[in-house]
């Protein structure tokens, strides 16, 4: 197994925080705070318009999410709603650019098909 760490799996997660019962409609200074958690964390990601994009080892990856969760709460929310999703494979060495490299392979098959139209 090719991983950060030869025994944990490397994970490529895209995660939703959702604060709930948030004293106006917009949730930006919250997931503004959790950005910053993700920042201390080292590990590679990307905000994107509704969720954010993280890899790494999972347990560091799992850790992340969950310190969100607590920055979050700490900010006086009382419930959160996540939702996860985490991929991972084992026939390829990890590159630390997972989310990357998947969106640059859909714009060069996009480049291609574009230039024989």
């Amino acid at each position: 197994m090719s991983t950060a760490i030869e025994s944990e799996l490397y994970a490529a997660a895209d995660f939703c925080l959702i604060p709930m019962a948030a004293p106006e409609a917009s949730v930006a200074i919250f997931i503004t705070e959790c950005q910053r958690v993700l920042e201390r964390s080292g590990l590679v990601y990307s905000m994107h318009g509704y969720g954010t994009n993280i890899e790494g080892p999972w347990s560091a990856v799992c850790n992340a999410i969950r310190a969100c969760h607590e920055a979050v709460h700490a900010q006086g929310i009382p419930r959160i709603a996540t939702d996860i999703r985490i991929g991972t494979r084992t026939d390829r060495p990890a590159s630390g650019k997972v989310n990357e490299g998947k969106v640059k392979r859909v714009e060069e098959i996009l480049e291609k098909s574009s230039g024989s139209v």
